[in-house]
């Protein structure tokens, strides 16, 4: 069975599971969009990943 049919039957199946729902998503695509508006604008900065894990281990162990 070639991969593209496989994936189709498996998004129906998860679908089934865990229905979609659109109000969801809506509020989710308002939510990146603003945080990417944000980023362009350079009204936030970004922080590397490493550096988050660096700091959170820092308070754990303190």
């Amino acid at each position: 069975m070639p991969i593209d049919l496989k994936t189709k039957i498996i998004d129906k199946i998860l679908t089934s599971i865990n229905p979609i729902n659109k109000s969801i998503d809506d509020v989710w695509i308002k939510e990146v969009n603003q945080r990417k508006n944000e980023i362009e604008s350079g009204n936030v900065s970004l922080v590397d990943g490493d550096e988050v894990f660096k700091k959170i281990s820092q308070r754990l162990n303190s």
